[in-house]
């Protein structure tokens, strides 16, 4: 029979529509600013007693406070403020509060009720230019990058000389220069001749202090430039990195000047967990534990991370740094304790190989380094007001995690333990993967920005969706009338589709994608148009109704599958190719163009079924 459905084809209609209605639902649902807490540390766990201490804290100061969890795991809390100018002090004074082992953030939270929660259904993530998001500009401590770079030369020149049984006398480091002493001028000259076969990165000084022969190794200008850039170009892609492992959608990820790099995160985010994750240098160093006949300045001492273990004298020499490794992954011993699979580049697999063969039977520290931040709280006038401001700085903590004897040679695969924990394993797994810092990163400074075309061309944006369905709708019913009645439901249908499916993928809903969005209203429109008027061509042709109606949808499908498939393509190749902005509209479009195939060709026809199949219908007015 023409013009009928079989049953499974109507529940398939009422499904897809069921699930884009319920997927749809959350965005009725308006974000709560919010505070966010986590831990500086991943092994420290958020209690409810910490919760309650910060939200006292706000209520003191004046600042309504609308609700406050723990999460389950313990990993964070979440203090949900009435009012969005509230965050920025509030954050202050939680901060403050809880002290400097407090990671505290900026965040949206979501109001969506559990139920659709629990089916997995969320509000769009929206872009920088419509919602606003967290703002930071990291900075990068040149200083440190040259001192860890002469470091690992230090030790790398260090051992040419052993090797070349080049006896020489370790000297501590004078504005930023190497120093090495010398018994005599032809040991220093023998030296010299060493260095810069293989080492012509350095101006080399000779000097005489105290009847020994000193040579000082300065860096050349052109390599201090080199490290400077290399610096913030590794911190640069390590930072994007780390966003991609987070999973932050549409990020901003971009160098600001010499030394800086802006990050910005839109919509929700756990901005908590970003700051942390972004802002740790995590790297590590791996020593020898020194022998009881060390000479003198040849040694430093370490901490463990452990309470009640003594401290351990450890070489100043360095084997390798974190800069060396290519993959890292969070795994269990065969204890069931927690630990990290290491795999180094060649040349760091080559130094640790020629490090442990020599020193079997000795033991072998690894050092994890951290800028632990340090918040001082000083009197100043602003304005004329005097009042407190808060000072943050930062200070490098290096201690020892694993100390164990080398039983043989190492490669460029091995394993660290002696972690605090599942969650500090992931983690390192996570910061040395995603590519080690060159040099600490400070957050310089961390604010909310509002959208940044304004509240009223966001407005403005909303109400051209709403005014793009008015009229097509008005357009499509004075031509077609009930039939535009038809193709109008179907739209509204068309608009639900779009933006549950859209919220269930997490795709990023920026300003140009609600431009996407009503080019997709009028996309949709096109192809009932092609259909109807193949309608009213059969009609005129004299063929009955229902054998018109047959043909008009059948004829018509061929041309709707050709127009949008190749449009489907356009949109792919903007997606691909495109950057912000573009492929903004790019998803929409494309998005846009399945779900108005799915409305206009299964919906509509499934309407027309229904009312007029099975009929003995006379005339259509169409």
């Amino acid at each position: 029979m023409l013009n009928k459905y079989p049953l499974w084809k109507y529940l398939l209609i009422l499904a897809v529509l069921a699930i884009g209605l319920v997927y749809s639902i959350p965005n009725l649902y308006p974000d709560d600013p919010a505070v966010q807490i986590s831990g500086a540390s991943s092994a420290l766990s958020i209690e409810q007693g910490d919760v309650e201490r910060a939200s006292k804290a706000l209520q003191d100061a004046g600042i309504q406070v609308k609700a406050a969890s723990v999460d389950e795991r313990g990993r964070g809390g979440l203090i949900r403020l009435t009012r969005q100018d509230d965050q920025l002090p509030a954050k202050d004074i939680v901060r403050r509060a809880l002290g400097d082992d407090y990671v505290v953030a900026l965040n949206l939270a979501q109001t969506t009720p559990d139920w659709l929660r629990s089916l997995g259904a969320s509000p769009m993530k929206l872009g920088l230019d419509l919602s606003g998001g967290v703002h930071f500009l990291l900075e990068v401590d040149m200083d440190k990058a040259l001192d860890v770079r002469r470091k690992v030369y230090e030790g790398e020149i260090k051992s040419l000389l052993r090797k070349e049984r080049v006896r020489y006398r370790s000297m501590p480091e004078s504005n930023g220069r190497i120093q090495l002493g010398f018994a005599d001028s032809d040991t220093l000259e023998k030296a010299q001749r060493l260095i810069r076969k293989d080492y012509n990165d350095f101006e080399l000084t000779a000097v005489e202090r105290g009847g020994q022969q000193v040579l000082q190794l300065a860096l050349t200008q052109a390599k201090i430039a080199e490290i400077r850039e290399y610096s913030i170009r590794q911190n640069l892609t390590t930072v994007r990195n780390r966003v991609n492992e987070l999973g932050v959608a549409e990020p901003l990820v971009q160098r600001q000047g010499a030394n800086r790099i802006v990050v910005e995160l839109p919509g929700v985010q756990d901005t908590a967990e970003a700051k942390r994750i972004l802002g740790k240098t995590a790297n590590l160093e791996f020593r020898l534990q020194a022998d009881f006949d060390a000479p003198r300045g040849a040694t430093e001492s370490f901490g463990f991370r452990e309470e009640g273990r003594p401290p351990v004298q450890l070489e100043r020499e360095l084997i390798i740094t974190g800069d060396q490794v290519t993959d890292a992954q969070a795994s269990f011993d065969e204890n069931g304790r927690p630990q990290v699979n290491i795999r180094l580049d060649g040349h760091g697999g080559d130094l640790m190989n020629r490090a442990t063969r020599n020193n079997v039977g000795r033991s072998m520290a690894v050092i994890f380094i951290e800028q632990k931040p340090v918040t001082r709280y000083v009197r100043q006038t602003v304005d004329g007001v005097e009042q407190e401001v808060a000072v943050s700085s930062f200070v490098e903590e290096k201690k020892i995690i694993s100390l164990a004897t080398i039983q043989s040679a190492l490669g460029s695969q091995f394993r660290i333990t002696g972690l605090n924990g599942q969650g500090e394993s992931s983690e390192l797994a996570l910061l040395l993967r995603a590519g080690g810092l060159a040099a600490p990163m400070y957050f310089a400074e961390e604010r909310t920005i509002g959208p940044s075309l304004g509240a009223e061309n966001i407005a403005k944006g909303i109400a051209s969706t709403e005014w793009a369905m008015l009229f097509v709708a008005i357009f499509i019913i004075a031509i077609y009338r009930f039939f535009g009645v038809l193709a109008t439901i179907a739209l509204a249908f068309n608009l639900v589709l779009l933006v549950g499916l859209m919220s269930a993928i997490g795709a990023t809903l920026t300003l140009p994608g609600i431009a996407g969005i009503v080019l997709t209203l009028g996309m949709a429109v096109d192809a009932n148009v092609l259909i109807f008027s193949r309608i009213r061509e059969e009609l005129a042709n004299g063929l009955p109704v229902q054998r018109a109606l047959h043909e008009g949808f059948d004829r018509a499908f061929s041309a709707i599958l050709d127009s949008n498939l190749t449009t489907l393509l356009v949109g792919g190749i903007l997606f691909a190719m495109g950057t912000g902005p573009v492929k903004g509209f790019a998803v929409t479009m494309s998005l846009g163009i399945i779900t108005s195939m799915f409305t206009a060709i299964m919906f509509t026809r499934g309407l027309v079924n229904l009312i007029f199949g099975g009929r003995n219908v006379k005339k259509l007015w169409i």
